[in-house]
């Protein structure tokens, strides 16, 4: 802690971390009670992009977590942000549960790809009309729309490679994406974690600087990784998508790797305040 200011907040990630879709992780509501107690800010952080931030917020209430809406930052926000700084009409391949953090957006004759977690649109033809340039009720109209074969962004909502669900790890939205800058010889924009934008983006209204704070999760890249570029500490948790090992896969390594939350609360309650 030698140069580093007073902890003011912390950043705490939410799928993997907290919960597991609709189970607890064991602990974490008595851990996030105790840590409310502390003179931190607290803010939750997630590239979770299969449900709007509402829904989500439902799914925390529903655990028994003590969470607020305006707490949630979530890369869905990012994108929008991002969608109306740069008054894009965007394709948006993400679930249908999460188009509602994008409502007030024309989409028609889109001119920007917008790419989350999406298994249900995962397939051949929706990624081939993003790939090949047309909408296909558009294109009966024979208004072509400009897809990234013509130049249009390809924004990616987050890339990570695989995230956890009760019966296991599964793919996540990189894979997809990856294939797409592949096959477009482009490369996609990165709104969510690791970005450095997402974690000033998600400081902007806590009044503290990344040197401030410390970020909770269970990706050792995405979470913790992103965070420690940005200038925060990281604390990775062994709970969610994390394998053995995780913590060596990022340079400098976490500032500290735990069983869970739990246990993430306590170190900072007892070191870092």
């Amino acid at each position: 802690m030698a140069g580093r200011r007073a902890l003011k907040a912390v950043l705490i990630d939410l799928s993997g971390t907290l919960h597991i879709e609709d189970s607890a992780v064991p602990g974490a509501q008595d851990a996030l009670k105790r840590l409310r107690q502390a003179a931190v800010a607290v803010k939750f952080v997630t590239n979770t992009t299969k449900e709007s931030k509402r829904n989500l917020l439902e799914r925390l209430q529903r655990l028994n977590f003590d969470v607020q809406e305006k707490e949630i930052f979530t890369s869905l926000s990012a994108a929008r942000s991002l969608l109306e700084q740069k008054q894009l009409r965007p394709l948006l391949l993400v679930e249908d549960s999460a188009l509602e953090d994008f409502t007030g957006f024309n989409t028609s004759e889109p001119n920007a790809v917008v790419i989350g977690l999406a298994p249900d649109h995962f397939n051949y033809q929706t990624l081939n009309n993003a790939f090949s340039c047309c909408d296909p009720v558009v294109f009966l109209f024979e208004h072509r729309c400009a897809m990234i074969l013509d130049g249009a962004p390809l924004i990616a909502i987050h890339k990570a490679r695989y995230y956890k669900r009760k019966d296991g790890l599964a793919l996540g939205p990189g894979p997809f994406v990856t294939g797409l800058e592949f096959a477009t010889d482009c490369k996609a924009t990165v709104v969510g974690k690791p970005e450095k934008t997402f974690f000033t983006q998600a400081l902007s209204d806590l009044g503290c600087s990344p040197g401030e704070a410390v970020m909770i999760g269970d990706d050792a890249r995405d979470d913790v990784g992103g965070a420690q570029d940005a200038g925060m500490l990281g604390i990775l948790v062994r709970t969610g998508k994390y394998r053995q090992g995780d913590e060596n896969k990022i340079s400098p390594p976490p500032h500290l790797t735990c069983d869970s939350f739990p246990d993430a609360v306590d170190h900072i309650l007892q070191n870092l305040l």
